[in-house]
């Protein structure tokens, strides 16, 4: 065995993790440079295990677990947002592939009345929701004044 070997394992023989085979016995025994090593280590152990370990300071756990929440928040906000981008990404490439067939196809003039077909129904859509808009407004304005208090309310609770 060589002196590596046995100075690799000496942190875990002088914290008792390891219990030293035959090779390593020997090899301490033998070699006075590695058995000062671990003598060493070993005082070091005795030294930290009779160490008054100190108290934690006031509200840690708290402050820890809300930094560690924030934290995968964040993680979770950028998940998200990638995830929202990539649907994006794949909504569009459909939508150009349907495209590319409809062109290709011809029926592009078909799709042609479709949206002319289309765009006149939404006109006429518009024509009978405009008297509703400012309801429409008001409502749109009391839910997202409710999501800014729910926002308001959830990030008070994390500090």
């Amino acid at each position: 065995m060589f002196c590596d070997e046995a100075l690799d394992s000496v942190e875990a023989v002088a914290a008792g993790d390891v219990t030293p085979d035959g090779r390593l016995a020997d090899h301490y025994a033998t070699c006075p440079n590695c058995a000062s090593a671990l003598e060493s280590a070993r005082t070091l152990e005795r030294l930290l295990q009779h160490r008054p370990t100190p108290a934690p300071p006031a509200q840690f756990t708290g402050k820890t677990m809300a930094r560690v929440r924030r934290a995968r928040w964040r993680s979770d906000q950028f998940l998200d947002a990638g995830f929202n981008l990539a649907i994006v990404v794949v909504v569009l490439a459909v939508v150009a592939g349907i495209w590319m067939v409809l062109d290709r196809s011809g029926l592009a003039a078909v799709s042609r009345d479709a949206v002319d077909l289309f765009s006149t129904g939404l006109v006429a859509f518009a024509q009978r929701a405009v008297p509703a808009a400012p309801l429409y407004l008001a409502a749109a304005g009391l839910l997202a004044m409710a999501l800014g208090i729910w926002w308001w309310a959830e990030r008070d609770a994390t500090l």
